[in-house]
């Protein structure tokens, strides 16, 4: 097998087992199925123009081009936010359905860089160091919108507050 059929094999591969997860965290960020599948077939699509040069674990990659292409998007005022009604979100998210569309109600709420921030402290677990590295921002900005994220999901849904205990 030539290089390029190696790395198109590698590539098919990554896309086959870890577009899910990709998925799930698009998802997160944008708060819109349709959304984030543009943002991980963009994603996707620039990985794999430079899929030759990926040194080691391909995954961290494609996540910060996840994470600032969504940012990109939201700097220019391309996303409108919308409500998120017909999507299932991922059932990692909550169980009960009743608590996840609360939270979804409350997360659609905050603006596109607290959920942002939210998801990848709480749900990618970043510290708030990393978190600021990914997106190019200071840690003291990732953990003054932390905070005000976080106060204003427990002003718009103060039930969630176990959830943000977890």
């Amino acid at each position: 097998m030539s290089p390029t059929e190696l790395d198109r094999g590698a590539f098919e591969h990554f896309v086959r087992t870890r577009v899910p997860a990709l998925s799930r965290t698009a998802y997160l960020l944008t708060g819109d199925a349709h959304l984030a599948e543009d943002l991980v077939q963009q994603a996707l699509f620039s990985a794999a123009k430079s899929w030759h040069r990926i040194n080691g674990d391909p995954e961290p990659y494609i996540r910060r081009i996840l994470y600032t292409q969504n940012i990109s998007w939201w700097r220019r005022r391309r996303i409108q936010e919308t409500p998120m009604e017909s999507y299932d979100a991922p059932s990692a998210l909550a169980k009960d359905s009743d608590l996840r569309l609360s939270l979804e109600q409350a997360l659609a709420e905050l603006t596109p860089r607290q959920r942002t921030i939210l998801v990848l402290r709480f749900f990618e677990d970043l510290t708030e160091v990393q978190t600021a590295h990914v997106l190019g921002i200071h840690s003291g900005t990732v953990k003054s919108t932390t905070r005000k994220a976080l106060a204003r999901l427990r002003t718009l849904a103060p039930h969630l507050e176990e959830l943000l205990h977890d």
